[in-house]
């Protein structure tokens, strides 16, 4: 599914990839802290040396006279922080001797909610709130919200959420590589050389065992399915601890290294289990039982089983001449798992016999730490996103829940309009949940932002994970870009807009009140909607220039002020909302008509949808011209066609042709037939 919203999302943006390539691959270089900067860091005054270490974990290490004060880190360098922009975010840790962290300081961002709606000081304030974190605390302590330590700021989820997870990481990783943190010690954390795949072959880092397909043959003799006999792989294992950077950061390049590393606890390691062939080592059950059953580590009487919460998925290795595999995993071994001692990786492999029952196969190889990595003490929590939806599964049940019914009511939209009472009062209630529910309650009102953030992300660096920071916003573009297949843009503007809501309940009340509609001529009516593709087209193409003048032309959005913020504003933009809530007690929908760069955004992959679910009949447009006066927001031409780019799928058209007391072309059969 996440293939298929990729796709239609970067078909919205493909015309602009070509004048963007300029900023493929963009990165930033790291500021070096000067001793100025340290001295400000950890506020101390006299004779300051700051030393570049490349060796292990990257970074800088702060002296006073001969004494040691503490290290500095990036977190664009260590954890490759990149922001909800697509764009790199770094912030300089400072933690001190002992693993404390001193300091945060953020150093370059072009994070668009960051810049509007919340001032550096409240940045200033949150990256200051890390200030004494105990980095030596368990692990599931610092992965859990904890008194003092900064929780993500609301209206900025995402990017908040990133420098959170940035900061928290980098400093375990320094922490650990600079042996302030007791994991795994015994394991050289600070050598460092530019290796190949020969190279961690030679010294021993990757153990090996070659089971053939003759070998499993022979050992599964009497299986019901005999295996085939032959010289290829039935499973060709590597395994190996990954802690030291000579092994870790060359296997896996210096960003997955990180994020793996950084997902451990005090005395905990991290296993690397690479195959070919055949069989696999994780095979499928673990994703039924959490458990991968047919791995185990074996070391002594202890035996370990790795589950769902130990497992770390790694697409491919960054190693220069590396074998072609098929599955590469990382596993967290508990403190049970003496790094230092050998163990075991044991793979097994199962069939049904013949005879009934099972018969077995375990295929295992040793592993040791050699000897040229042994020394020191690595590690911290596991992707922010996944801890976010963990505290958030009541809201993502009720955006599911939301997605859900409104998925029953299109493919049940034939009943549904059929019963006119149904269908006013079902969508009443369901605009009233948008408004309430998934607008003021959990702040889910998309935005042309997202729009600007997500193109920007694929031309410089595409990452799931920062747009899974925020469980709300994720699914509702989810299931807007699944639904745009079949649907078109109707599906989100018609439904599950927030302030789309508002303005039509509040048209609603305007009509019961008597307040007369202003029907806009159709040749003024589709000169209008220009001006919505112009806000749109200008928001993406200044963004490339100047990301700020971008986010301040999309102030065109009165999202932030209405929904996010409530109201809650200076009074220019309260005003600009209550100008345009006014327009809406005239014209329907006024905003959604003719100002909405989202809406146009949504719009031009809208005649991609698969199916046509509106129904038309010959007689719309040329006998009956009442669905296109009773259109909500003007969709419908003087010939009775529907067009997909305006139409927000609020079925009233859908309603009116099958009312037999409404529609004309129906009463005229009835009458016939009487």
């Amino acid at each position: 599914m996440l293939r298929i919203i990729r796709l239609v999302l970067c078909l919205l943006v493909f015309p602009l990839s070509a004048a963007a390539a300029g900023l493929m691959g963009e990165t930033i270089e790291t500021e070096a802290p000067d001793a100025a900067i340290a001295a400000e860091l950890f506020g101390v005054s006299g004779a300051i040396h700051v030393q570049r270490a490349n060796a292990g974990v990257p970074g800088w290490t702060v002296v006073k006279g001969s004494e040691v004060i503490g290290y500095i880190a990036s977190t664009w360098e260590i954890a490759g922080s990149v922001g909800y922009s697509g764009r790199p975010l770094d912030v300089l840790v400072a933690i001190d001797p002992s693993a404390r962290i001193v300091v945060a300081k953020l150093m370059h961002h072009d994070e668009p909610i960051l810049t509007l709606g919340i001032s550096t000081e409240d940045i200033a304030r949150y990256v200051d709130g890390f200030k004494g974190l105990d980095l030596t605390a368990p692990r599931k302590e610092i992965m859990a919200p904890m008194d003092g330590l900064p929780d993500v700021i609301s209206r900025a989820t995402v990017s908040t959420g990133v420098i959170r997870d940035g900061i928290l990481r980098t400093a375990r990783t320094l922490a650990i590589g600079r042996g302030l943190v007791p994991n795994g010690g015994g394991i050289d954390r600070l050598q460092y050389r530019p290796a190949d795949w020969n190279d961690l072959i030679a010294m021993g880092a990757l153990s090996r065992h070659r089971a053939s397909m003759d070998d499993a043959a022979e050992a599964l003799a009497g299986a019901k399915v005999p295996v085939p006999k032959g010289d290829g792989a039935f499973l060709d294992l590597y395994a190996g601890l990954i802690d030291p950077p000579l092994v870790g950061r060359n296997l896996l390049g210096q960003q997955v290294f990180s994020r793996a590393i950084a997902a451990l606890g005090a005395g905990e390691t991290m296993l690397a289990v690479i195959s070919s062939g055949l069989h696999s080592h994780r095979g499928t059950d673990w994703k039924r039982t959490g458990l991968f059953d047919r791995l185990a580590i074996v070391q002594g009487t202890t035996r370990i089983v790795p589950s769902e919460d130990d497992f770390v998925f790694v697409k491919k290795l960054a190693i220069e001449g590396a074998p072609e595999v098929r599955e590469i995993s990382l596993f967290r071994l508990p403190i049970e798992i003496d790094p230092l001692k050998p163990f075991l990786v044991e793979v097994s492999a199962s069939r049904p016999a013949a005879a009934g029952g099972r018969v077995n196969m375990r295929i295992s190889t040793e592993y040791s730490l050699p000897e040229s990595l042994r020394l020191t003490p690595p590690q911290e929590p596991a992707p922010l996103w996944q801890e976010i939806w963990q505290n958030k599964r009541l809201e993502t049940f009720v955006v599911a829940g939301m997605l859900g019914v409104l998925t029953l009511i299109f493919f049940a939209q034939g009943s549904i309009t059929s019963r006119p009472k149904l269908w006013r009062w079902g969508r009443m209630v369901f605009l009233l949940s948008t408004l309430f529910i998934l607008g003021w309650w959990l702040n889910g009102q998309l935005s042309i932002v997202q729009v600007v953030a997500f193109v920007h992300s694929l031309l410089t660096g595409f990452r799931w994970e920062t747009f899974l920071i925020e469980p709300v916003i994720f699914l509702l573009w989810s299931f807007a870009a699944l639904g745009m297949l079949f649907w078109g843009r109707g599906i989100y503007c018609g439904w599950l807009c927030p302030f789309g809501a508002l303005q039509e309940l509040m048209n609603i009340g305007a009509q019961k009140l008597g307040i007369k509609q202003i029907a806009v001529p159709q040749a003024l009516h589709e000169r209008l909607w220009v001006i919505k593709y112009t806000f749109f087209m200008a928001i993406l193409a200044i963004s490339f220039q100047s990301m700020h003048n971008a986010l301040v032309l999309a102030e065109v959005e009165p999202f932030k002020t209405a929904i996010s913020m409530r109201m809650v504003r200076s009074w220019p933009f309260v005003l600009y909302v209550l100008v345009i809530l006014f327009a809406g007690l005239f014209i329907e929908r006024f905003y959604c008509r003719y100002m909405c760069p989202l809406g146009a955004a949504l719009s031009l992959p809208a005649k991609l949808k698969i199916f046509d679910w509106l129904h038309r009949r010959p007689q719309c447009g040329r006998e009956c011209r009442l669905c296109e006066t009773r259109c909500t927001v003007g969709a419908i031409d003087p010939l009775g066609r529907i067009n997909p780019n305006e139409c927000v799928l609020c079925l009233r058209c859908q309603v009116i042709m099958n009312d037999p007391q409404t529609c004309p072309v129906l009463k005229r059969r009835a009458r016939n037939q009487s």
